[in-house]
């Protein structure tokens, strides 16, 4: 039995290092928007491999500084000892504080609502309108003004569903919520999306 667990730990002391390795020079072009090609080739690293920096978030927004079409950039730095190929044909090694790859995170497009004004507004002045005027709807807002709120009810349907997000601006942007506040994410189904086969019983 001794003999079996040395010859393991001899086997995975062997392969770690080749793991790596083939990691590290592996070419994948799906990566190619994730890894700036200027500098290196592309390559796959596996979670545990590397750490991204946070981004910087803009106070006005709350969103990351460099946010554009729906996405950001972060510098993210692969783990000590992690060899890689640079493109003019060089090996690096790196120390762990040396930055790789930029990777892309999802961020939001915003252009100036206030989540937590429009909730304040529809929650105190929801039956004059003024949660809808403010969010870019006046022909809504100027009904719920002259019938006070739809006699109640729909000032608080509108409550409803501005606390859900569900209504938004009207130029079709994302309501300013704390980067690490209470945000909610939608779920859609799309022709990528992976079903799963339901076992008949």
């Amino acid at each position: 039995m001794a003999i079996h667990w040395r010859s393991l730990m001899r086997f995975r002391s062997t392969t770690r290092p080749l793991i790596i390795f083939t990691f590290c020079l592996t070419v994948i072009h799906s990566l190619g928007n994730d890894v700036d090609n200027s500098t290196y080739y592309n390559f796959s690293l596996t979670v545990l491999m590397y750490v991204c920096k946070e981004p910087k978030i803009d106070d006005a927004t709350q969103e990351p500084e460099n946010c554009k079409d729906r996405l950001a950039w972060v510098e993210c730095l692969p783990a000590p000892n992690i060899s890689c190929r640079l493109s003019n044909g060089t090996q690096f090694k790196f120390s762990g504080e040396e930055v790789g790859f930029n990777k892309s995170i999802p961020c939001r497009n915003v252009s100036g609502y206030s989540y937590k004004v429009a909730l304040a507004l529809s929650l105190f002045l929801g039956w004059i309108g003024a949660d809808r005027f403010y969010l870019g709807y006046p022909a809504l807002g100027l009904l719920k003004f002259c019938t006070v709120g739809f006699c109640g009810i729909g000032s608080l349907v509108d409550f409803m569903l501005i606390s859900m997000q569900i209504v938004g601006p009207s130029d079709g942007s994302d309501y300013i919520v704390d980067y690490y506040g209470a945000r909610l994410t939608r779920l859609s189904i799309t022709n990528e999306t992976y079903r799963r086969t339901q076992l008949s019983p």
